[in-house]
């Protein structure tokens, strides 16, 4: 079933999920446990070509054939120990699991913060 570029482009627009979050989490922690998150929703997901960078795929959902998503971490945003993660999706289905993932990366960084004030 193919869709004009003008309904594809309003359900891009109408799903899209971007958003930007800061952890003390390394980036390759973090984009370890988004391929992991991603695989256990039910998305392919994968590092990219590109350094700090990963790829989600996943089917139809809504109007959109395909959808995809990315997940990049950044080292040492602002200060040293500091990681800057940027997640991009969109898809009805896909931007509420990013929003998820960003849920769950925020409840790992105050567990990681916690534990480091204990010890």
């Amino acid at each position: 079933m193919a869709i004009d570029q003008t309904t594809f482009n309003e359900e891009l627009h109408r799903t899209a999920f971007q958003k930007k979050a800061v952890t003390r989490i390394s980036p390759n922690a973090v984009l370890d446990m988004a391929v992991a998150f991603f695989k256990e929703q039910g998305y392919r997901a994968a590092r990219t070509g590109r350094p700090n960078q990963i790829f989600v795929m996943g089917g139809r959902e809504g109007a959109l054939p395909r959808v995809t998503g990315e997940v990049a971490a950044r080292a040492d945003v602002g200060k040293p120990g500091t990681t800057l993660v940027t997640l991009d999706a969109a898809g009805e289905r896909l931007g509420p699991t990013m929003q998820a993932f960003l849920t769950h990366l925020r409840e790992e960084n105050k567990r990681l913060r916690a534990a480091e004030k204990t010890s």
